[in-house]
């Protein structure tokens, strides 16, 4: 999951605020009223309408008489001029709707939004009940104490909920926050993707403070559920109602429910009680949360009640967010290596593939790269990238492809013939936007020299690197695909020729490897020239791997289609060296795809285009 799920960002503070039963309201940097909770409205009793927009110093504070207070002497205001961290105290007074005054405990903090001072957090409870000197410095000392453990406990909650950290990290954090703020030990069981419909539970995490080793022997797997119905099973693995457990039920009748799961812990890390909070989301349930307290702590209140029981809602989104993220995720890089191609093996060339998906789900779909005999024999190479991320713009590429394809194999024509029949046709027979690309014609005799005769429409230029480590871009430039016919310019695009040196090899990419939101695309291509240029001793698919990893693309997705030529005259007629290794099998296409123009060694059938290649002594024939 990658960016924070939209779910948790608005309704978690907003939940928590109503269980406090504490007042909560924010100012502005000009002292004015911004938000209030409804126990701040309790309190006062004064509606949030008639407090919004309002001077809280003017509207609230008071003398005990009733009097007004100078704003010269309001701590609150002093507080937002001076820009001071934060502060306390328990001598002020508030005025209530009816004209009567309450005394207020209150504490505040800066309110920072996108890192800057944007006013005041003012937290506050009614302090009539604490009046005398004892009394009111040990209500003082615990209510600021459990004010801001809450507040804390809050954002640390949220904070973990929302990173961008794996799930099972932000669960074990979480459960670093539970214990011991809410309980003695903490457990959280998940149930199964493997085997989700037997219900079968796995416990990710435990954490106790106070047997922290025990805690962790206590994770993996759990005994499958007994079969029979929903019911029975319920009873063992969880419902969809939160259940307060007894430790003497458990412990002493194996029949209790959850007392199969929840056995092993009360014996290993004991504990009175436990709060079961089932982790249920979209019709989906994931498990359960398990919260327990043991010896002298308290029982849980109906308020931590609550804000455990949606702490288990949000967590429960967050599993839920990340399933609907991986499916998602699978569904679009599926879809994209159904359309790349298996590379053909053709005479003594060498031939590699790459690609690497988007990292953020939905943003995959637009490189790609091609390689396929034409009917003269030559070998096409294709880079491309059809403007958008998404599976919309993986259709497109393929109808773009597909069209490139097509041109190419039934007419022999120069590179920017093509690309001006493809400009026409993506302009009048698709609704694809626009696209860049490199369409190139490797030609020559067998056994060398070969010549690249390319058109390149708005893309990166072509990197050769020979055998020595020079390096150089073919740069050669047109409008992109679907531009000019569109707007009627009459652009065209120009031929061009390089020799290709023997051993040398010829890279075709897409901008995801060298550009990114950090760093220019000028920097890139430096940065691509320099590591190129030191890796022409591995072999082509070496090559790219090392090239990949040393670049480290990150954000768009990045295509990569390498040529290695062979040496001087290997593969010509007469030739007595052994032929190179064959090309490695991997490709990132789907596995049961076949390369287009070659023949499957499994099916020994004639090649339907030799005769083309041998009328055209140009042409590279396949091996």
């Amino acid at each position: 999951m990658s960016a924070p799920d939209e779910a948790l960002q608005p309704g978690f503070p907003h939940a928590v605020l109503h269980a406090l039963g504490t007042g909560v309201f924010t100012v502005d940097t000009s002292g004015r009223i911004t938000f209030v909770n409804p126990w701040t409205e309790r309190l006062l009793g004064r509606p949030a309408a008639r407090m919004i927009g309002r001077d809280a110093h003017d509207l609230l504070h008071r003398r005990p008489d009733g009097g007004p207070v100078p704003r010269d002497q309001c701590s609150i205001m002093a507080l937002l001029r001076s820009g001071r961290p934060a502060e306390e105290g328990s001598d002020e007074y508030f005025l209530r709707d009816d004209g009567t005054t309450v005394p207020i405990i209150w504490a505040t903090t800066p309110l920072l939004l996108a890192g800057r001072r944007a006013g005041l957090v003012v937290v506050f409870n009614d302090f009539s009940l604490h009046r005398d000197a004892e009394e009111q410095a040990a209500a003082h000392t615990a209510a600021l104490e459990a004010l801001t453990t809450r507040l804390n406990l809050v954002a640390d909650v949220s904070s973990v909920l929302m990173s961008a950290t794996a799930t099972p990290q932000r669960i074990a954090q979480l459960l670093r926050l539970l214990v011991p703020a809410f309980g003695d030990w903490a457990a959280v069981d998940l149930r199964s993707e493997r085997d989700r419909a037997a219900g079968t539970l796995e416990r990710v995490a435990v954490r106790s403070h106070t047997h922290p080793r025990r805690a962790r022997r206590l994770e993996g797997p759990l005994p499958p559920p007994p079969s029979g119905s929903r019911p029975a099973r319920a009873r063992t693995t969880g419902g969809d109602d939160t259940v307060l457990l007894s430790a003497a039920e458990v412990l002493g009748d194996p029949g209790a429910p959850l007392a199969a799961t929840h056995r092993p812990l009360f014996d290993r890390l004991g504990g009175r009680s436990a709060l079961v909070v089932p982790l249920r989301a979209r019709r989906r349930h994931y498990g359960m949360l398990t919260v327990a307290r043991a010896g002298d702590s308290p029982d849980l209140t109906d308020s931590e009640i609550l804000l455990l029981n949606d702490i288990g809602r949000r967590l429960a989104l967050v599993l839920d967010n990340a399933r609907l993220y991986h499916e998602q995720r699978n569904v679009a890089e599926t879809m994209q290596r159904q359309l790349l191609t298996p590379l053909p093996q053709v005479d003594h060339l060498r031939m590699a593939a790459r690609y690497l998906p988007a990292q953020r789900a939905m943003e995959i779909g637009g490189d790609w790269y091609d390689a396929f005999l034409l009917s003269d024999g030559v070998v096409a190479l294709v880079i491309g990238d059809v403007v958008g991320h998404d599976l919309e713009a993986a259709s497109h590429m393929a109808e773009v492809r597909n069209m490139l394809r097509a041109l190419a194999w039934n007419h022999r024509e120069p590179p920017s013939v093509i690309l001006q029949d493809l400009d026409e046709a993506v302009t009048n027979t698709s609704d694809a936007p626009m696209a860049t690309l490199v369409f190139a014609r490797v030609e020559g005799p067998e056994g060398g020299p070969w010549q690249l005769h390319w058109a390149n429409a708005g893309h990166p230029p072509p990197l050769l690197v020979t055998d020595e480590g020079d390096t150089h871009f073919l740069t050669s430039h047109g409008p992109l695909i679907g531009m000019s016919a569109a707007l009627h310019l009459g652009l065209e695009w120009p031929d061009t020729y390089v020799e290709l040196p023997p051993g040398s090899t010829l890279l075709l990419y897409t901008d995801g490897l060298v550009e990114s939101r950090g760093r220019p695309i000028d920097l890139g291509m430096a940065k691509l020239r320099h590591h190129a240029s030191m890796l022409t001793g591995r072999t082509v698919d070496g090559f790219c791997d090392e090239l990949l990893a040393r670049i480290d693309p990150s954000g768009d997705d990045v295509a990569l289609l390498a040529l290695r030529l062979p040496p001087a005259g290997a593969g010509a007629p007469g030739d007595s060296r052994p032929p190179p290794p064959p090309q490695s099998p991997y490709s990132p296409a789907a596995p049961n795809r076949a390369a287009p123009g070659s023949v499957q060694l499994d099916a020994p059938v004639e090649d339907p285009t030799r005769g083309a290649r041998e009328e055209s002594p140009g042409g590279l024939p396949t091996e």
